[in-house]
């Protein structure tokens, strides 16, 4: 700064110094003579530090420019980029960090070094050359691959641009770099690589990104579901049919534990169920964040045919195409570790050696395949038939101990053996006797219910075509069930079901409200037969739509008369069973009722239970909502004991809701009592009417007003009446009125 002041001042000094005339002043100064030799003192003395600082600051610039060329070479060096400068009309080219030792000569090929560029590539980079002298791009860039010096290929990045013209526009200098790409076009070759595989995979695939919203999928996906790409686009994760509840914890399992997968049925495109196994994994990035998952989508219909052409061929018997004795001991296992009971039949025919003896092998194992045909249509959906070899096969029920179930599907099978065949002019007849054990209680194992039945059947041929229980009691059960089959029949015959009516009294009042019909079976020389007895095996045999109606009949007879007589005003409530509510006719049947006994459709309810309604909720519905119309009023019953959804429930057009004994009976403790009362408030919310059954004990009463529960039925108020003490009822509840209707007048 001080030597740049000293200058400047100099530099004023010398002006001044230049622009002074000795001549006009020489007579007052000095003289000429001394004039001359003070001005190159002068001037040397001032002009000299001007010139040592000019030289000063220029080899200071050298030094900086020096500074700044080492500063980019190491730059350009540092990049890896190669950086070139084109005089184009002479041809030179200039390169700096040219790792790729191209010809540093002046060149007349177009473009530069295209003896070391390949010659597929030659086409498009003079292309893109071209290109960029005719002012069509900004910039000339071009991927291509260059030999190096060692004779391999490279695949380079080469950008450029024209920085300088002539007075025509003509290009007359272009500069830019050169950058190796060779691991880039590598990643970028795997990538596509990959992207192709992903493209061409058989299996469907989507891409979600960390909040599990599609972000890509592959042709498979839409192949195998249908639809364009952008419906799928940024939507959430589901599968169809499937609950949102369902889909949520697929998502935390595999954000807990990185992958999940599982087998479910999915519709394709064509709306048709296929078994899909999908497989879902989650892809983290350099930071080990989450940041998508993959899901796959694999078809296994094609994998279920094999495995089952291989599980046919190892696991069916080839003469009768039944499952043989080595699928029946491995299911046989299976069933053992089920917490359920199960039946197994097991059967020989009689005198089949001289069937085949007589007639030929050939014609003997055409009529055991004829035999399992015949037999195998009569089995229900859930059961499995076997041959365990030569002419003894066996079926298993499964979740099944009922006597009546197994006994009757023995005698069809025992009448199905038995009816003649008619084979290569021949009407051949054979019999059979049939074993029958129960799991767990006629052992536990396959090879030990194997040998009691065997056991069992051996004991049934002394008495010829029949069949035999290895227990005991369970024969004395199922000639007992047999014995009530009979006299249900008979009793319908002759009119032996009753009908009983029990009282709904209101808690707060006390007063009468209404009544539930109630069946009763009542026998010449049996007496009175328990409900809990004869309905379930008239839900087997069906016969329990005859005994419904039966019911229904005679309820609505019997209110039409208390109606006549000013007896009654109220509803009666009559029980519909599950075989009648899934009859086609079902509402029909009741108009006819109604219409032949002249009742009113006001002053009946019907009351349906809980599981009934739960088989198909959405046929229930369309049932109910039916039957609701008609002006009939509903019940549910046994509210609480089935598996409702409240979803349901409040589609239902129900009017009351019954709370089962059960829950009544455990009101003595907080837990029952809250339940009750959860019950209770549901019921409010929907707008319905509460019934609480088997009421027994006033402290019970007592808890259900407290509960704001409306009304009761049970054996502390009465006991279920016949039509003659339901009549005197009726008329001491009207008589018992009559005072307070008189006053209220």
């Amino acid at each position: 700064m001080i030597i740049e002041k000293i200058t400047i001042k100099l530099t004023v000094f010398v002006f001044l110094l230049l622009s002074f005339n000795p001549l006009a002043y020489s007579e007052q100064l000095v003289d000429k003579q001394t004039l001359m030799v003070y001005i190159p003192s002068v001037f040397i003395a001032l002009v000299l530090p001007f010139l040592l600082f000019t030289i000063h600051r220029l080899r200071r610039s050298r030094k900086q420019l020096r500074v700044s060329e080492h500063r980019l070479k190491s730059t350009v060096e540092g990049s890896g980029d190669t950086l070139w400068d084109w005089n184009i009309g002479s041809g030179e080219v200039l390169r700096i960090n040219d790792k790729y030792m191209m010809d540093r000569n002046t060149q007349t090929d177009f473009p530069p070094n295209r003896s070391l560029i390949h010659p597929n590539d030659i086409s498009s980079v003079e292309l893109l050359l071209k290109q960029h002298f005719a002012e069509q791009t900004a910039f000339f860039e071009a991927s291509y691959r260059i030999k190096d010096s060692f004779d391999r290929w490279r695949w380079v990045l080469d950008r450029g641009k024209i920085i300088e013209k002539d007075a025509s526009l003509n290009p007359l200098r272009m500069t830019g770099t050169v950058r190796d790409i060779t691991l880039l076009k590598s990643t970028e070759a795997r990538l596509n690589l990959f992207a192709k595989c992903v493209e061409s995979l058989t299996d469907a695939l989507a891409i979600y990104d960390k909040n599990f919203n599609l972000v890509d999928l592959n042709p498979s996906f839409l192949s195998q579901f249908g639809g364009n790409r952008e419906n799928y686009l940024n939507k959430p994760f589901t599968l169809q049919g499937y609950e949102e509840s369902y889909i949520e914890e697929i998502k935390n399992t595999v954000r807990r534990t990185e992958h999940w997968q599982q087998e479910v049925k999915l519709r394709n495109s064509d709306r048709k169920v296929l078994p899909i196994e999908i497989s879902i994994d989650e892809i983290k990035n350099e930071y080990n964040q989450i940041c998508n998952y993959v899901v796959v989508f694999s078809d296994l219909t094609e994998r279920k045919k094999a495995e089952s052409q291989l599980h046919n061929l190892s696991n069916r018997d080839r003469t009768t195409g039944l499952p043989n004795r080595n699928l029946f001991f491995t299911d046989l296992k299976k069933l053992a570790k089920q917490d359920d009971h199960h039946a197994l039949l097991v059967f020989d025919l009689d005198n089949f050696k001289k069937i085949n003896d007589s007639l030929g092998h050939q014609l003997g194992d055409s009529l055991l395949a004829k035999l399992a045909m015949r037999l195998n249509k009569l089995t229900r959906e859930k059961d499995v038939f076997y041959r365990l070899g030569g002419d003894e096969f066996a079926l298993v029920m499964s979740g099944t101990n009922d006597i009546h179930t197994i006994t009757r599907m023995a005698k069809q099978f025992l009448a199905a053996i038995a009816t003649p065949f008619k084979m290569a002019g021949h009407e051949l007849v054979i019999t059979s006797s049939l074993g029958i054990v129960l799991f767990p209680e006629d052992g536990n194992t396959p090879e030990l219910l194997l040998k009691n039945a065997d056991t069992a059947m051996y004991h049934a041929k002394k008495k010829g075509n029949s069949y035999l229980f290895f227990n005991d009691t369970m024969n004395r059960q199922a000639v007992k069930r047999l014995q009530i089959e009979n006299l249900m029949r008979f009793g319908l015959k002759e009119d032996h079901f009753e009908v009983y009516y029990q009282p709904k009294m209101n808690i707060r009042t006390g007063k009468f409200t209404g009544m539930e019909a109630l069946v009763r079976f009542i026998t010449p020389k049996k007496g009175i037969i328990s409900p809990g007895v004869f309905i379930p095996i008239a839900e087997e045999t069906g016969q329990i739509i005859e005994i419904g109606e039966v019911v229904l009949n005679k309820a609505c007879r019997d209110v039409k008369e208390w109606l006549d007589a000013g007896l009654f005003n109220g509803r009666v409530a009559v029980n519909l069973s599950a075989k009648q509510f899934s009859l086609p006719d079902l509402t029909t049947r009741i108009d006819v009722i109604l219409q032949k006994n002249a009742l009113p459709s006001y002053f009946l309810e019907l009351e349906i239970t809980e599981g009934t309604v739960m088989d198909d909720p959405q046929d229930a519905i369309s049932i109910m909502r039916s039957l609701s119309a008609r002006g009939i009023h509903l019940a549910m019953d046994d509210f609480g004991t089935g598996y409702s959804s409240l979803a349901y429930l409040k589609q239902f057009p129900l009017n009351t809701l019954k709370v089962d004994k059960a829950f009544i009976d455990d009101m003595e403790n907080e837990r029952g009592r809250n339940m009750v009362d959860s019950i209770v408030t549901i019921a409010h919310n929907l707008d319905l009417h509460v019934v609480a059954e088997g009421v027994e004990e006033a402290q019970q009463i007592a808890i259900l007003e407290q509960l704001n529960c409306e009304t009761m039925q049970g054996y502390y108020y009465s006991k279920p009446l016949s039509k003659t003490e339901f009549t005197a009822f009726l008329q001491k509840q009207l008589n018992e009125s009559a005072p307070s209707l008189i006053h209220q007048a």
